[in-house]
């Protein structure tokens, strides 16, 4: 992004087990709030684990009237309300025609909680209903957002797994930036399933306890779920409207390590790497970097791999950067997760503050940088680098600033 083009930041959203708004949820960050904690969504009395961040005391009806609890999937809703927080916050709507604002979506396991109450119906003899099948296509939300909201411009859904709503985040300030879009929703919404919770904890990455990134001892991610959105506009737009611009999506980055399905590669290099194409898009130097927001699993490779990462880019500097993780805070949100983040971040950078890693068990030799382990910390910087690392090797760096 250049000075003529900078992608301002004019609305946020936030649905969350931490948070069901943003002043909730910027409170919970600010504090070290977790809302990692039994689960009761499904049974888990089979698994290993049977913790994760769920949204609890969650009733539809609050939302929505009944033929829309019935027609939209627990991530279809999800999305609707923090896409509304934003778009609300921002007042863009009816600011541009609506084949003029789109829909960025970062999607996962999209209906597939609704598609399991269905599949279990049908196994035991009992009618299903269809509708429950409706949210299964991971198009569905942003299709749903849309309609919702009366947006007719550009709509698409991306799926790289954990990384789906940074790169929806990226694609979407593309869009403000060369002009295609007059403003953009960009986001992602994700829910637990038993799937989901169920494969994790195949793999044995899901840690019994809440998940401790950066820590000695850690062994592996507390699931999450959730919604994000922000709402991007080129700069000169905002300004000649009167909107309150919250921050600026200064630029990203996006890779595929050509590696290994679920593991990162161990070197750190590619991670490296697409923090600095992000800083080189974005056209900050490395030592604008206040922190950086981490992707953080709490798995015992992804960690050290994310600090030796930051010791690439940040060279002997790194040791005064600190790498943070919020997961521990809103476990891993899967889809959702970079949108969750990149909202945490802005909220950090504007409340001047550097959000901390929860749950510390001890010092990891490998893991020797600095973590906020003892609670957040005032900070003067107003960047940050946001990062979500995928399976697949499919990663996404943002560069945000206040």
């Amino acid at each position: 992004m250049t000075a003529s083009n900078r992608v301002a930041i004019t609305g946020i959203g936030i649905f969350c087990g931490t948070g069901k708004d943003v002043p909730a949820f910027a409170a919970s960050l600010a504090n070290g709030i977790s809302g990692i904690a039994p689960l009761d969504l499904f049974d888990v009395s089979a698994f290993p684990s049977k913790l994760g961040c769920q949204i609890k005391e969650y009733d539809p009806r609050t939302y929505f009237d009944s033929r829309e609890t019935h027609k939209l999937s627990r991530a279809d809703q999800f999305g609707i309300i923090a896409a509304g927080e934003a778009l609300r916050q921002s007042g863009v709507l009816g600011a541009y025609n609506p084949y003029q604002v789109g829909v960025s979506l970062g999607a996962g396991a999209s209906g597939m909680f609704q598609s399991e109450q269905w599949l279990r119906s049908h196994i035991q003899g009992v009618k299903a209903e269809p509708s429950l099948l409706r949210g299964i296509l991971p198009d569905k939300t942003s299709t749903e957002i849309a309609i919702r909201f009366g947006l007719a411009g550009y709509q698409g859904s991306i799926t790289t797994a954990c990384s789906s709503s940074s790169t929806a985040i990226g694609w979407g300030a593309e869009l403000i930036a060369t002009g295609k879009q007059r403003a953009v929703v960009a986001g992602g919404s994700d829910t637990l399933s038993i799937l989901t919770f169920a494969g994790f904890n195949a793999l044995k990455v899901i840690d019994p306890n809440p998940c401790s990134p950066f820590s000695l001892g850690r062994q592996g991610i507390s699931l999450g779920e959730g919604a994000a959105f922000m709402v991007l506009e080129q700069e000169h737009d905002a300004i000649s409207r009167g909107a309150t611009i919250l921050g600026y999506v200064l630029g990203y980055s996006i890779a595929g390590e050509a590696h290994h399905m679920t593991a990162p590669e161990p070197s750190g290099s590619n991670a490296a790497r697409v923090m600095s194409n992000a800083l080189a898009a974005a056209g900050v130097d490395a030592g604008r970097i206040g922190w950086v927001n981490a992707h953080g699993t709490g798995t015992p490779l992804n960690d050290v791999v994310e600090s030796n990462a930051l010791k690439l880019v940040f060279g002997e500097r790194a040791a005064h950067v600190p790498l943070v993780s919020t997961k521990a805070l809103t476990g891993h949100c899967l889809g959702a997760a970079g949108a969750i983040e990149a909202v945490a971040t802005i909220i950090a950078l504007g409340g001047k503050f550097i959000p901390q890693t929860l749950n510390f068990r001890g010092r990891d030799p490998e893991c020797d940088l600095e973590y906020c382990h003892n609670g957040p910390i005032p900070s003067g910087s107003d960047i940050a680098i946001s990062n979500s690392f995928a399976f697949g090797g499919n990663i996404t760096s943002l560069v945000l600033a206040r």
